[in-house]
């Protein structure tokens, strides 16, 4: 947090590096909103700019830095931000504002998870640490896309140099929950109007389940792989990727995986291969 307020602290190996450069600016992306301070203009290129400008003895501190499109970097240029802000006296305040806004949220997660660090040494596991520059620095040196697994494998010191992902299909884990918590259905007055529910099995299948139906016979013959919505009658629903089976006897399931509040799919590779 010192070097964040204060690039101009000598003696630090880590503040002079290539990485030091990434931390700042992944800091100020977050700080402004990752928007133009002065046109609030988003998904488009930001540039670093610097409140007082540096030709007029501004300085590298965080509180000078803040994020501009190129079109109003040049405007600026040079330009007291009184000057420049002259007409827009309200974008003038807020950026004064935001500017001096203390680094005490920053510096808090940053103790806490030096204590979280401190506690997972103390178990006797491997633990490494990193940042996002760090994840950044990684992923854009290995000229590798920005995706959320890929981001992953970055974290940390120990990423290899070269990261073999070739053809390489992530297995993509979202939660899912276990359906509606509510137990009952209320009247209009708040008083319940249906009995409590609870876990129901229908011929030891689940809603949520994932199963696999072998159809040998009839107009629905075919295999069917999805999340199984359960019947009292044994008649399931199959939700496929293709749409859901309405229908399917329950002789003809197969359990895959027990519901547990997750779904899983193939991700995308980062380099597919070429046709």
């Amino acid at each position: 947090m010192q070097l964040m307020e204060n690039p101009e602290v000598k003696g630090v190996e880590y503040q002079q590096g290539t990485l030091q450069g990434y931390e700042v600016r992944e800091y100020v992306l977050e700080k402004w909103n990752r928007q133009c301070a002065y046109c609030g203009a988003k998904d488009i290129p930001l540039q670093i700019e610097h409140i007082h400008p540096r030709a007029n003895g501004g300085t590298n501190r965080i509180s000078n830095l803040t994020l501009a499109c190129d079109k109003c970097n040049k405007a600026k240029g040079i330009k007291d931000i009184k000057d420049f802000l002259k007409k827009n006296p309200e974008v003038l305040k807020r950026i004064q504002a935001q500017a001096k806004a203390p680094l005490k949220d920053a510096a808090a997660v940053n103790a806490s998870r030096w204590a979280l660090f401190e506690r997972l040494k103390a178990t006797g596991l491997p633990v490494e640490v990193g940042s996002g520059g760090l994840t950044k620095f990684n992923r854009t040196s290995r000229e590798l896309p920005k995706t959320h697994w890929l981001d992953a494998a970055n974290v940390g010191t120990s990423t290899p140099d070269t990261l073999l992902i070739k053809d390489v299909r992530p297995l993509v884990i979202k939660a899912t929950g276990h359906g509606n918590r509510q137990m009952c259905l209320p009247d209009r007055y708040g008083f319940p109007r249906t009995s409590a529910k609870g876990a129901k099995k229908v011929k030891g299948f689940q809603t949520g389940d994932m199963v696999k139906a072998l159809v040998t016979k009839g107009k629905k013959g075919g295999t069917y792989v999805g999340r199984v919505a359960v019947r009292a009658r044994g008649s399931f629903n199959i939700t496929t990727i293709q749409g859901t089976i309405q229908g399917i006897g329950y002789h003809y399931c197969h359990m895959i995986h027990h519901c547990d509040g997750y779904s899983y799919t193939k991700g995308d590779a980062a380099f597919p291969p070429v046709a």
